[in-house]
């Protein structure tokens, strides 16, 4: 049996970097990252590339996460600061440096703890869990398992609690006289990852349970359950270890040739992740199929390579099927001094995993937690008596203690920080309702002066959007549905143009208005705004087969865009309201009113300046009403 794989509580990408969509929120996300706003954006950025690049780029992940915890601890982000260091460990574990791993979990779970998140600390411990696992120290590892699962079913945390089980079940698979206890443990969390439809869960789970099933000669079943594994695990940086288990059935099977295949994908795969861990059991994989097949040359080869991996990594495990399988190979070469030596080196590391007391330990260590269990429940029904009694004496002496001065005192203080904090509270929601109606720019300059100047722009990009078929859709809709629908859409349009440091303008009925360049002007905005109305398009497209599954009436959506001068203002003594003028507004309505539902139609002004970076077609010269021809474009997608 390989060794047991098991779950780090983070969640995988299952998808592909190469694909337009996830390039297109890599781009938005690196957007975010470039702005120079050192804010908790641009943190929670960051750790969402990261994560991004854990199944193809291992550097970089850790790369980002490090920028990540510069910029957290600097704002006191608490849990940006917690995740940056998860996250770097995470990176560092996938590159099979233990040592360094370790230490910034257990910074992760300083924070965790100070905060009070006992969801992340289960998370790390479980984490923490699966370094000693592959170390080979289960007793260590399977005390941070059973820690963490004590606390995912205090807080009723499903994903956790999955999570748990089936490491507690992989320490328990590889011990011969523990396989019940395993499949007990494996099948219950098996049940609950497929009732929350985690892929990462599903995948791990399913391949120790197949494991299990090929320790015991059932092939059927062993195939079986890595076969849904890897239709999880696809994709992520967890494939290569599914990969090897099947190569390893398909050997069992005696199809040789269909195992290398399969072994040769695993190895692959975990090179293009610099993924050390599953690079040696991929390489033992090999050889035990080339042994298998009778080719001694390149199952040694690729032993000795594994041998040196293994070495870097201090994996145990690793180290005893090399050594298992050197032995093995050098008897059949005949090369007896070569066999003795890795036949001394094998009995030596099966010293190390498979002492009694390591046994002995593991069944203390679930006797200890059962009854720290059973007794938690006890202590919700009855309090200790003992306990009582000093607490009651406590508040005895409390309240007798300084009643007369220090109650004066209380009362002044009380009155103070009250009243201060109720000033500082109205004073930040009128400034956050400012900034409701404003950009911040303007509204500060508002606030000092008690005006706003009007501005001219040399060069904005205007976005509008208009519901084609919102009559039809109104007349099926109740008010109220009406107007929770539209405040649906109105809302993502919001954290869209948000994230591409786009100023919303106004809404008018079903019309939405927007602009980049302003109030502060760059130089990127056309193409922030042809990217946020390729979402924009793709929220709507997404929303409307949501509701044709649901037998509901939808919104297709009409967009255009143009770019040129603009003069912007505030206007308004009353109900301020910040707006744009010039005939760069009307052309980009007219690019709104001759467009077609689901495209993005820009004005040549704008395509001249967006041309090298996404791709376009030419629709010709189209008449648009009061202003005669104008060449127009469908916006299509990146380069």
């Amino acid at each position: 049996m390989n060794k047991i794989f098991v779950l780090t509580c983070l969640l995988c990408i299952a998808f592909s970097l190469n694909s337009t969509a996830q390039g297109n929120e890599i781009d938005s996300l690196k957007a975010i990252v470039n702005n120079g706003k050192n804010d908790t954006n641009t943190v929670n950025a960051l750790l969402e590339l990261a994560t991004k690049y854990l199944s193809t780029n291992v550097q970089l992940t850790i790369d980002y996460a490090e920028q990540a915890n510069v910029l957290s601890k600097k704002l006191r982000h608490s849990n940006g600061y917690a995740l940056s260091y998860k996250t770097i460990a995470r990176g560092q574990f996938t590159q099979g440096d233990y040592v360094k791993a370790l230490q910034n979990y257990e910074y992760s779970l300083a924070v965790y703890d100070s905060i009070g998140d006992k969801k992340g600390s289960a998370n790390i411990l479980s984490n923490m869990g699966n370094i000693f696992f592959n170390k080979g120290d289960d007793v260590k590892a399977l005390e941070l398992f059973l820690k963490s699962l004590k606390i995912a079913e205090e807080i009723n945390d499903t994903l956790r609690m999955v999570t748990c089980m089936g490491n507690v079940g992989a320490v328990y698979a590889l011990k011969t006289t523990t396989y019940k206890e395993a499949l007990s443990y494996l099948l219950r969390a098996y049940t609950l990852s497929e009732a929350i439809k985690d892929d990462n869960s599903i995948g791990a789970i399913t391949v120790n349970i197949g494991e299990i099933y090929y320790a015991d000669g059932k092939l059927d079943s062993a195939l079986y359950y890595y076969e849904i594994s890897l239709k999880s695990v696809e994709g992520t940086e967890n494939e290569p270890y599914t990969l090897n288990d099947i190569g390893q059935v398909y050997m069992a099977q005696k199809d040789y040739e269909k195992a290398i295949v399969i072994q040769r994908r695993a190895y692959m795969k975990s090179r293009s992740l610099e993924a050390k861990s599953d690079i040696a059991i991929s390489l033992i994989g090999l050889a035990n199929s080339y042994l298998a097949k009778g080719d001694l040359s390149p199952a040694i080869s690729s032993l000795h390579e594994a041998e040196v991996i293994s070495n870097e990594i201090g994996s145990n495990y690793s180290l005893r099927d090399v050594y298992t399988g050197l032995s093995k190979a050098y008897t059949q070469q005949k090369d007896f001094g070569n066999a003795n030596k890795y036949l001394n080196l094998l009995v030596a590391i099966k010293d190390t995993l498979f002492n009694e007391d390591s046994r002995k330990k593991l069944g203390t260590l679930q006797f200890t937690f059962d009854i720290e269990k059973k007794q938690g429940q006890i202590n919700l029904l009855t309090k200790d008596q003992e306990l009582k009694e000093k607490e009651l004496s406590r508040q005895r002496l409390v309240r007798n203690s300084f009643i007369g001065g220090f109650a004066v005192v209380l009362i002044f203080a009380g009155i103070f920080f009250r009243q201060r904090n109720r000033i500082s509270k109205e004073k930040k929601r009128s400034d956050e309702l400012l900034l409701n109606i404003l950009p911040e720019e303007t509204a500060e300059e508002l606030k000092a002066t008690g005006t706003a100047k009007t501005k001219s722009f040399e060069s904005v990009s205007v976005l509008f959007t208009d519901f084609k078929n919102f009559t039809q859709a109104s007349e099926l809709l109740s008010a109220e549905d009406l107007v929770q629908e539209i405040n649906y859409c109105y809302s993502a349009f919001d954290e869209i143009v948000t994230r591409h440091n786009i100023e919303k303008i106004k809404t008018i009925g079903d019309a939405y208005m927007c602009a980049g360049g302003l109030p502060v002007s760059n130089t990127s905005h056309p193409e922030d705004v042809v990217r946020a109305g390729l979402e924009m398009q793709e929220f709507i497209e997404r929303n409307k087969r949501e509701r044709i599954q649901k037998n509901q009436p939808y919104f297709e959506l009409r967009l255009g865009i143009h770019t040129g001068p603009v003069v912007a203002g505030v206007v308004g003594s009353k109900k301020f309201a910040y707006d744009i003028w010039g005939d760069t507004v009307n052309t980009a309505s007219r690019m709104e009113s001759s467009g077609e539902t689901g495209k993005v139609n820009i004005s040549g002004e704008t395509h001249e300046l967006i041309k090298e970076k996404f791709k376009c077609f030419h629709r010709g010269k189209i008449k648009a009403k009061n202003k005669g021809e104008i060449d127009m474009y469908f916006v299509e997608g990146l380069v």
